[in-house]
């Protein structure tokens, strides 16, 4: 059996792909990988998901969407993707060693935050500790936030948290920010933000929530506690794309290129959200890049059965 359409990924991007594409009637099939929900499952209250005025748990989010997902006809392997084969017609997905052909495919594996890899870090994902700025620094007003990082990402958090939080301390391993010059510029200037160099964490502090850190200073060995109620984790983000390599066309960060949006160089093959978004990495816009993924699947498979049936009457 060929399906129509295959979507791999359950976060925003791809269970928004499922739902148009369902109501459509191509009954998609969703590898959703043996830990779905994607990057919501970790968030507590989300505030900017539109049409949940009081908010909403990121993981009711993903709940609701794969709900009506299923309402509609959407089928769901809860496993992982081993491998893909995009050379040739039908397309193949490999699950367990079995391969499941479609005409088109959706991509929407996402991407990670990195972390710090420190066992205090993990116990506080939600409760203080975060990897995402601009979902959660307006929960840290009239808070003391640390973010750790030296790069882009890390000054727009730390930029943006300063709207709401008293203090933000900027922790870099190095003496140097690796920034652009203009970001730079914009962090040094900002009176709510300091910075101490040369220094890692080298654990968070707390019972139920973030309460302080350690602080490991590189070049002297000393460590301090710092008091602190949060801490945004700004090192980076790596896309989920280790088996498309050999497939697909990946930058120098392993993102997938796209073509006009969320188009590749192969027909009938997509992609949605932050596999390939390396700049916004928000729900909403997963979401979008998901249904846009869904209209062009519909518009090639209509083309699709169009020819065959215009094959099928030249045969006789």
């Amino acid at each position: 059996m060929v399906e129509k359409i295959i979507i791999i990924g359950s976060g925003p991007a791809g269970l928004s792909a499922a739902i148009y594409a369902a109501r459509e009637g191509f009954n998609p099939l969703v590898i959703s990988g043996s830990k779905g929900g994607g990057q919501l499952e970790l968030t507590t209250i989300v505030e900017n998901f539109p049409g949940f005025p009081d908010g909403v748990n990121g993981p009711d989010i993903v709940k609701f969407m794969k709900k009506q997902a299923e309402k509609f006809g959407t089928r769901f392997i809860d496993k992982d993707a081993e491998g893909v084969d995009l050379k040739g017609k039908p397309l193949k997905v490999v699950v367990e060693g079995k391969n499941y052909e479609t005409d088109t495919l959706v991509i929407a594996t996402g991407a990670n935050a990195k972390w710090l890899g420190l066992e205090s870090e993990s116990k506080f994902i939600g409760k203080g500790v975060s990897s995402c700025g601009t979902c959660d620094g307006p929960f840290f007003k009239n808070k003391d936030v640390i973010v750790v990082g030296g790069g882009d990402t890390a000054m727009e958090d730390s930029i943006f948290i300063t709207k709401f939080a008293n203090s933000v301390t900027i922790i870099h391993r190095k003496d140097s920010l690796k920034a652009s010059k203009i970001m730079q510029e914009r962090a040094f200037s900002n009176k709510k933000i300091k910075f101490i160099w040369n220094s890692v964490i080298e654990e968070i502090l707390g019972d139920q929530k973030v309460s302080g850190v350690k602080i490991k200073n590189l070049l002297t060995n000393e460590v301090t506690e710092m008091k602190i109620d949060g801490v945004f984790v700004a090192i980076g983000y790596k896309p989920n794309t280790e088996i498309f390599n050999n497939q697909l066309k990946l930058d120098e960060k392993g993102y997938i290129e796209t073509v006009d949006e969320v188009k590749t160089t192969i027909e009938g093959v997509y992609i949605a959200g932050d596999v390939a978004d390396k700049y916004y990495r928000q729900a909403i816009t997963a979401s979008a890049s998901g249904v846009k993924c869904a209209l062009h699947a519909r518009e090639y498979l209509l083309r699709l059965n169009y020819n065959k049936e215009k094959e099928d009457k030249e045969k006789k």
